[in-house]
């Protein structure tokens, strides 16, 4: 047996999703590489997948024997673009997982260059609120805001986004002009709920260096930042709102920016929201992954700010510099 190649089989099974999905990324047939999967299995003496005729999953072996392969196949990509000469094609599969918002209203613009660019790449975007499991869900690379962070994976900021806290002409009409954050509270707000956790979450401010948080009063909720937009563009009250999904909104007048004019602008400003991309480990920094990190920053540092790569601790208020 070829021990390489059977891992690599193995690999693009769980990347793929399938038996099937592997051998038309390999141009093999099914039934080899399903071999393949069975030698490999007997090689080790361990079960690596839990198959029946509609579905596989990694059993606990498996996922513990992919986290360790793959981390071979990108050490042999990277080994390979070492002594490239540059000029060589990105090939295969690269999975990107984002926020629902995220993914929608940034990412998915810009997946059409990236495409352009590298041709050879068979390109998936998931988006999703959810929890993210890189190893699981074959992810490459996901695009989290800070509560996704979890211990031990590797993330770069590479984007802080304004908010902007917004309601429309008709609501403003009605209930009057917040001048200060303090004034919300006097305001139907619109909270968003993190489907991770269910919390909702709070509106942070900025004044002169010191954060802190407004209080509100919520008088409507949802899970989805889109479906808070609508509220607000119809009168529902006041959203905060990330700057990629009000834009549109605000230039085309259905939705008024506040707090920019008042007398406290100068000392106080919205927290803005942090972007993080993550691998799981330094290996999974493959070619393919820093090619569209590059590509993002590239798009995105002229409108946005490019951070750091920090690795993410249990506690994620001391994230700390990773050179």
């Amino acid at each position: 047996m070829n021990l390489l190649a059977a891992i690599n089989s193995f690999i693009k099974v769980v990347e793929t999703g399938s038996i099937v999905g592997a051998a038309k990324n390999l141009g093999l047939s099914a039934a080899a590489v399903s071999q393949t999967i069975n030698r490999l299995e007997e090689h080790l003496g361990a079960r690596l997948l839990q198959r029946t005729t509609r579905s596989m999953a990694l059993t606990e072996n498996g996922a513990l024997y992919y986290a360790k392969v793959r981390r071979v196949a990108a050490d042999l990509e990277s080994a390979h673009m070492a002594i490239s000469t540059g000029d060589t094609e990105l090939q295969g599969r690269l999975c990107i997982a984002s926020t629902c918002a995220f993914g929608r209203h940034v990412l998915a613009p810009l997946i059409a260059g990236f495409a352009a660019r590298h041709p050879g790449l068979r390109l998936e975007l998931c988006t999703t609120d959810g929890k993210i499991n890189h190893i699981q869900d074959g992810i490459d690379l996901s695009l989290r805001i800070k509560p996704q962070l979890e211990e031990g994976i590797v993330a770069r900021k590479i984007a802080s986004v304004p908010f902007v806290v917004c309601a429309s002409p008709s609501y403003l009409e009605r209930a009057g002009i917040p001048r200060s954050p303090e004034d919300l509270q006097r305001h139907a707000c619109l909270a968003f709920r993190y489907p991770l956790d269910g919390r909702l979450l709070r509106w942070g401010f900025i004044r002169e260096g010191q954060h802190y948080y407004a209080a509100l009063n919520f008088s409507a909720i949802s899970d989805d930042i889109d479906a808070l937009a609508q509220m607000a563009i119809h009168g529902a009250g006041i959203a905060r709102l990330a700057e990629f999904v009000a834009a549109p909104h605000v230039d085309s007048g259905q939705l008024i920016a506040l707090l920019k004019h008042s007398h406290e602008s100068s000392q106080t400003s919205v927290e803005p929201l942090d972007i993080y991309a993550c691998v799981q480990d330094r290996s999974a920094l493959t070619a393919k992954v820093k090619a569209f990190m590059d590509y993002l920053t590239e798009n995105l540092e002229k409108r946005w700010l490019s951070g750091t790569i920090v690795t993410a601790p249990a506690n994620l208020h001391s994230l700390s510099v990773m050179h």
